[in-house]
């Protein structure tokens, strides 16, 4: 108690004694910005991809947006600057050009440091009845969800990796990775596919050359034209599925500028807490038996 007391007189001294608190310097305000200073987002004429290039400009970064529609891409450029963003229009589904992108990309911004990887396309099917299936709407929509994303990950890793400061991939993943919806089984499963590989590809990153972070992130259902009916006939109403934008988009990029490197949200976020965090767990533990048995 007489300690307490003479901790007390220190801080509310009595008149004309030096107030001890008035040499505590104040606490440090946290650094909330984007690390990377260039960013190359791919998929961001609308939804996710469009609110996170806002988010871009709006941390004074600058970004290239990358889609296949030219006039949401030159709207974007307009309202921002050039000085801001910069629009490419590009479809990643023709996996044959993507070598011959990323070396356009690279020669003219030698100083990209960040590749967020967010376009893909969402399709049901019902394998109930054969006859209803398109294989080639199946096949394009793995390719957009999967293939491509590991096209553009061969292709831009080499000029990341070459970098001297912190560069990264960023991946937006789904929940539905993790869970899947049975009418939209392909894209679950392209979903799957791609978050199996950024595990193991984040593993690989770890002992460099470069010094490549690998961020993963797992949108519940969001408020996006995803579900529009014109792209799945079978759902009313999509626009109102899921989580509002705004709010997934504030949530997601808070964490991002912490520095997580897995970003599940919203249900996403109740899914790790249930079981991924455990076959994560497994997965390490994979990882280093096969490590030690010198694989």
């Amino acid at each position: 108690m007489l300690e307490r007391l003479k901790l007390l007189q220190h801080i509310n001294p009595p008149s004309g004694q030096t107030n001890v608190a008035d040499h505590i310097p104040p606490p440090k305000t946290l650094n909330m910005s984007l690390k990377y200073n260039k960013v190359l987002l791919i998929g961001a004429t609308s939804g996710i991809g469009l609110a996170y290039a806002e988010k871009v400009v709006e941390d004074g970064k600058k970004v290239i947006v990358i889609g296949r529609r030219k006039e949401n891409l030159d709207a974007f450029v307009e309202k921002h600057g050039k000085d801001k963003a910069e629009a490419v229009q590009f479809d990643i589904a023709q996996l044959d050009q993507i070598p011959q992108f990323a070396k356009v990309i690279t020669e003219k911004h030698p100083d990209l440091d960040c590749v967020l990887l967010n376009a893909g396309i969402q399709r049901g099917h019902d394998f109930s009845d054969p006859s209803s299936v398109d294989l080639s709407v199946l096949g394009l929509e793995f390719t957009t969800n999967y293939l491509s994303y590991v096209h553009l990950t061969h292709a831009f890793l080499p000029h990341l990796q070459k970098q001297k400061n912190e560069t990264s991939l960023i991946y937006t993943s789904s929940g539905l990775a993790l869970v899947p919806l049975v009418k939209r089984l392909n894209y679950c499963a392209s979903k799957a596919a791609l978050h199996h590989f950024i595990l193991c590809l984040r593993e690989q990153m770890k002992d460099g050359p470069g010094d490549v972070k690998v961020i993963e992130i797992f949108p519940p259902a969001v408020q996006t034209e995803l579900h529009d009916e014109k792209h799945q006939p079978d759902i009313k109403n999509g626009r109102q599925m899921g989580m509002p934008l705004d709010q997934f988009t504030e949530e997601s990029w808070a964490k991002l500028l912490k520095g997580d490197e897995q970003v599940p949200v919203g249900m996403s976020e109740q899914l790790f807490d249930l079981f991924e965090n455990t076959r994560q767990e497994r997965f390490h533990k994979m990882v280093e038996m096969v490590k030690k048995a010198g694989h």
